[in-house]
């Protein structure tokens, strides 16, 4: 397991001198435009060397954390595993199409659960908690908080079904890398054929968007067909808003991991029933406890 979780890791560890690359690059753009007074007007838009410091700092404790986060995964993809009663071929080339195409439907899963279980907000609200867009964004992901590792649940079909463990980790691999280029405004619209199928930068403006109607839309890693399929894709129509409904104003990147961790932590101290506590962990973001809730029971008379 440390082999495989060490395997993974240098993924992201190879490519990060390409993805610096291409940040600088997209970085440039931005300042020649400044340099040249044809910038955007929106204040919010481009790039902010403060924020992009914040996304890779983020990115480079993560890589530093993650081999700990993967011996939590890891066992539970193992055991399930371990109970499959066929072992698929991993020389066949419709194995890697099946383990990929699942790895992403896997993927728009708990994506979908990162933004309607407060317990996985948590951890996702990181990634959208910048007020910018740009490929440096994309390295904005969250590290060690507690209870994200109870997605990887998600993938334990694939496992059983017998795809081995180590593809099933390298195509999650590769769906998180086909992330890094879609997150940018220097790309508009591509040929339909292409935004119909495949998640693209305009299909993931909208992601990120905190204005109506692109709030928890479009959650699709590679393919965008499963936000067409369950209701939740929306198409960018008008100028989008990045960020969260509240944001959090910091490019301290410990606050930026922790922030809506300790928010959520702070809502169950407060809350005065059971079933408050437990709706800050489980129920959609935004959830309040209310007098209901609260409410105690009225005694019944008996008569005697």
């Amino acid at each position: 397991m440390e082999q495989l979780a060490e395997q993974v890791k240098m993924v992201f560890v190879y490519g990060l001198p390409a993805f610096l690359l291409l940040i600088a690059v997209e970085y440039y753009s931005y300042f020649r435009e400044r340099r040249e007074n044809t910038a955007p007007s929106e204040p919010k838009r481009g790039v902010s060397s403060r924020d992009t410091a914040a996304n890779i700092s983020t990115y480079l404790i993560r890589l530093v954390v993650s081999p700990l986060e993967k011996f939590i995964e890891l066992p539970i993809i193992v055991i399930a595993a371990a109970f499959a009663p066929l072992a698929l071929p991993a020389d066949q080339w419709w194995t890697w199409a099946l383990a990929l195409f699942l790895a992403d439907a896997t993927y728009y899963v708990k994506h979908r659960m990162g933004h309607r279980i407060r317990l996985f907000w948590a951890e996702h609200s990181v990634h959208h908690s910048s007020q910018y867009f740009n490929l440096s964004t994309s390295l904005r992901l969250p590290w060690l908080v507690p209870g994200s590792f109870l997605k990887s649940v998600v993938s334990i079909p694939m496992a059983l079904i017998g795809i081995p463990v180590w593809m099933i980790f390298l195509c999650q691999a590769i769906v998180l890398v086909y992330q890094f280029p879609i997150h940018t405004e220097r790309v508009g619209r591509l040929p339909r054929p292409i935004e119909f199928i495949f998640n693209t930068p305009s299909h993931h403006r909208v992601h990120h968007g905190s204005n109506n109607p692109y709030l928890d839309k479009n959650y699709g890693g590679i393919l965008i067909i499963f936000d067409r399929m369950f209701g939740s894709y929306a198409e960018e129509l008008e100028p989008v808003r990045y960020g969260l409904t509240k944001n959090i104003d910091t490019n301290n990147p410990i606050k930026v991991n922790y922030h809506e961790f300790v928010l959520m932590l702070r809502d169950v101290w407060h809350a005065e029933t059971w079933r408050g506590r437990i709706g800050y962990l489980l129920r959609p973001p935004g959830w309040q406890e209310t007098k209901t809730d609260t409410a105690q029971p009225e005694l019944v008379h008996t008569a005697s």
